[in-house]
């Protein structure tokens, strides 16, 4: 099904990232799981090409509908959405993707994550977050810079309100997951033999394959393992 939407309101984090806000005006409730992702339709000369962008909103919060973007150099929808103002238009049909996180974790739950690709992992972290008792959890995200570590508040007023929910926040020049498998593997891997915990990871390129293939290989079970590569 395609939707139509609009703008509501534009977020900006920094020069190069910012949020959309998008209603749709004839959907009641547009029902989705934290971590699925629509495609929008980006017209190119009378053509149109799609795009995929992860729901940084949770599904709790009803419409209007977030998604979280840095502007890519050569990118064509990034470019075009940047483009775009309240108001404005914008076609996407979804939702869809298996990266999710239907219910609140039953076992010690760690969130890894990198840049803007925190967007569906916000949404897990809060649907975690919403059950009356959970166990243990953490979000591991790392960012090229303060500017680039988005919705820090939130998390930290989250970690000061849930006493079994961690932030830690991370600062690398390159901003990217790599920077994080010796950090990972001590504390995951070589600290101790419990490999009952469960991990989501969301990351650009192979370096989010890295902390699978990682994981994996110190014995945690393949589905206790969930990733994203975008």
């Amino acid at each position: 099904k395609i939707y139509q939407g609009v703008i509501e309101r534009v977020m900006i984090h920094c020069a190069d990232t910012r949020s959309l806000f998008i209603r749709v005006p004839d959907v009641n409730e547009f029902h989705f799981v934290p971590g699925q992702f629509i495609s929008v339709a980006i017209p190119i000369d009378e053509r149109r090409k799609t795009r995929a962008y992860s729901l940084a909103s949770s599904p709790e919060d009803g419409q209007p509908l977030e998604i979280c973007l840095n502007l890519i150099t050569g990118g064509v929808g990034s470019h075009y959405l940047f483009g775009l103002q309240t108001g404005a238009l914008v076609s996407f049909s979804g939702p869809f993707g298996l990266f999710t996180l239907e219910r609140a974790p039953q076992h010690e739950t760690i969130f890894i994550a990198e840049g803007t690709a925190i967007a569906p992992i916000r949404a897990m972290v809060r649907r975690a977050l919403s059950a009356a008792s959970h166990p243990p959890l953490t979000l591991l995200y790392i960012a090229a810079d303060q500017a680039h570590l988005l919705y820090r508040a939130e998390f930290e007023m989250l970690a000061s309100r849930h006493e079994n929910f961690t932030f830690d926040q991370r600062i690398n020049s390159s901003g990217r997951l790599s920077a994080l498998l010796d950090e990972i593997e001590e504390r995951y891997v070589r600290a101790d033999s419990d490999r009952e915990r469960h991990f989501y990871a969301c990351g650009v390129g192979n370096d989010v394959l890295r902390v699978r293939d990682l994981l994996r290989a110190a014995g945690y079970a393949r589905r206790a393992v969930q990733y994203e590569r975008w």
